[in-house]
């Protein structure tokens, strides 16, 4: 009984342990949505007939400009990644020397121990190729409506969003944080995602099928101690 005890806790540790080292943490840290602040019930009067507080342009569509507006953004991320290194080294040696033994033996005459000896000779060589290709294209393409959460001292606009789709049991989200400035926003209130500074876009897919293309958590774990 003892030892099934241990065994299950040295398997929920496994888990959690697991858990703790795949699990990466979210880009996006700020809310992704804000409330509109309350406008106060009377405005102050500063005319007999013009009230600046009333006015609204004709022929202006009222911009993103407060806590709790709204725009979209189009995400036109595009990336490619090419680098390639060959490498070839080729080093060689030779040496070669003759010794000479000045030592006499008794029994032999002294007209050939005189020239008696060794020669000694050795050749090394060594080489080393090697080719590495590397290329990594990536292109996310959507478009998310997200809130002004924050107005700037300069006038930008701090913004976050979130949206989640769900299609037969697989849940879609993409999440996305940053600032923009209000010059970049077009006509139908929507900017792209590169005129958007510090950018935090993230999308994430949980569901069955995202079940059978990743590995379990026993795996994860293994991965996350492999020193290689």
């Amino acid at each position: 009984m003892r030892k099934t005890a241990n065994l299950l806790g040295i398997l929920m540790a496994m888990v959690l342990l697991a858990g703790c080292a795949t699990e990466p943490a979210p880009l996006v840290q700020l809310p992704t949505t804000a409330r509109p602040q309350p406008q106060p019930a009377s405005m102050p009067s500063n005319g007999s007939i013009f009230q600046n507080a009333n006015y609204r342009p004709l022929f202006e569509d009222k911009m993103p400009s407060l806590v709790g507006d709204t725009l979209t953004i189009n995400i036109q991320e595009k990336s490619s990644t090419s680098a390639s290194e060959q490498t070839t080294a080729t080093k060689s040696a030779a040496i070669s020397d003759t010794l000479k033994s000045g030592i006499q033996l008794p029994f032999i005459p002294s007209s050939l121990g005189s020239g008696m000896g060794a020669n000694l000779s050795g050749n090394g060589s060594a080489s080393n190729t090697g080719k590495g290709t590397n290329q990594v294209a990536t292109t996310f393409v959507s478009s998310i409506t997200v809130t002004v959460i924050d107005v700037l001292a300069n006038g930008n606009l701090m913004v976050s969003g979130e949206k989640v789709v769900r299609i037969n049991g697989d849940t879609e989200s993409i999440r996305l944080s940053g600032v923009v400035n209000p010059r970049d926003i077009s006509a139908d209130r929507s900017v792209s995602s590169l005129k958007v500074a510090d950018a935090r876009i993230e999308q994430e897919t949980r569901g069955n099928n995202r079940l059978y293309n990743e590995p379990g958590w026993l795996a994860k774990f293994f991965l996350s101690i492999m020193p290689i």
